[in-house]
């Protein structure tokens, strides 16, 4: 299910509910800023285009420890009042610690009024391209100029944001259209000759004639497609040819993660723990973290981004963000069948414990993705050249923004 299609998705009742409010509560046990810079609040420390000193660094080094990878832990041991209760409170003084406490960075800045300005630019722009005609209001809502305002940190260029905002509504008005929502003209059994159309409106076909013309006028019919292509022209605006290679390579791996869970949902089945989590390395938010640079303006070769190691970490950051997406969307994260497609759905079916324990455990899975990213990033920084070291340093950052727009936004509330 697409960010856009939880606007409108019911909210969950009882223990889900009361667990998504535990969790939307903590706001301590945070990860290290990145060494030199501190969290802001409000419309101050705007950092230029060219990233202030502190996004030069990388993180200090390895903080706790961690070493298990992908190994789902132990439930740990609850005590206390249950969540939800009125006046339960943790040792951070917000609410009970039933639900842990995500590790991860604060955000680096948070400049509500230039966020303001990416959103009104985005919902001109759906508008103008046709997608979401009728529900605008939901593209507003979801507040994706926020959303990279936050995790982009390096530029104040509202145009540069946008130009990331404009490829991130694209992609999730494919799942929207094609993957998820009836009413928007999803079909199983047209996902993946719809997929593999879009697929040509941001890497493209070169077709002979008279065929090249009527595969443009597909694209321009088609408003998915259509704000594919026109996100991606505006991408190229400040990418590379190799940073726009990337980015098509990170696409095409979230459509194939499109069209896994189109088959998870038309057969109605749940994945395995370790199947939906190699899911979620494809369907996630590698695309947007891909454009890290490309907002940075100081581009990562093609060589460094393909080495093993630092694809690894950027990997990890990458199904790691997703994660807290699956956890804070967890009280609208239901198709029609009643299937709930998140890691700790997959975690109840297989390990037949309790919600709470799942949730527990998907909080562990996460934060020891992001201590590995932490320690590897840091290791990797000591022997990489200055541009991997102020794109690790973006990913860090990031993962922050991610995080705190998740956690403030309106969306992902259960009234």
């Amino acid at each position: 299910m697409s960010l856009l299609s939880r606007m409108s998705a019911p909210s969950a009742t009882h223990d889900v509910a009361r667990l998504v409010a535990t969790l939307l509560s903590h706001r301590s046990g945070a990860a290290p800023l990145v060494p030199g810079a501190r969290a802001v609040h409000g419309d101050v420390h705007r950092p230029a285009a060219s990233a202030p000193e502190a996004l030069r660094a990388v993180p200090a080094g390895p903080t706790g420890l961690g070493t298990s990878g992908l190994r789902i832990p132990p439930a740990r041991p609850t005590t206390g009042t249950p969540p939800g209760t009125p006046g339960a409170t943790g040792a951070s003084g917000t609410s009970n610690t039933l639900v842990p406490e995500l590790y991860c960075p604060p955000p680096l800045r948070d400049d509500r009024a230039l966020g303001e300005e990416v959103n009104d630019r985005l919902v001109a722009w759906a508008e103008e391209i046709g997608i979401y005609p009728e529900r605008l209001d939901r593209v507003r809502g979801t507040d994706l100029g926020r959303m990279m305002m936050l995790v982009h940190p390096q530029t104040d260029d509202p145009d540069r944001l946008l130009a990331a905002a404009r490829c991130a509504l694209a992609e999730w008005a494919t799942d929207d259209y094609y993957c998820d929502d009836e009413t928007m003209g999803s079909s199983p059994a047209h996902l993946g000759a719809h997929l593999g159309t879009a697929l040509a409106a941001v890497d493209p076909a070169h077709l002979p004639e008279p065929h090249a013309s009527e595969l443009d006028e597909a694209l321009r019919a088609d408003p998915v497609r259509a704000a594919l292509r026109s996100g991606f022209e505006h991408l190229a605006r400040y990418a590379d040819p190799s940073q726009l290679a990337r980015v098509r390579q990170e696409i095409g791996g979230l459509f194939v993660g499109y069209g896994q869970e189109g088959s998870w949902r038309s057969t109605g089945k749940l994945p395995a723990v370790w199947e939906y989590l190699a899911h979620r390395r494809f369907n996630s938010f590698l695309p947007c973290i891909a454009l890290v640079d490309v907002m940075d303006g100081h581009p990562l070769s093609a060589a460094e981004y393909a080495e093993p190691r630092v694809r690894r970490v950027v990997t990890m950051a990458g199904t790691a963000s997703t994660l807290v997406n699956d956890l804070y969307s967890m009280a609208k994260e239901k198709d029609a069948t009643g299937l709930h497609f998140n890691l700790p759905a997959a975690i109840v079916a297989e390990e037949k414990c309790s919600l709470r324990e799942a949730v527990e455990r998907s909080a562990a899975v996460h934060d020891e993705l992001v201590r590995s990213f932490e320690r590897e990033a840091a290791a990797l920084s000591l022997t990489g050249s200055p541009a991997l070291r102020r794109f690790l340093a973006g990913v860090w950052a990031w993962l922050g923004g991610n995080k705190a727009w998740h956690a403030g936004s309106a969306r992902y509330g259960t009234s």
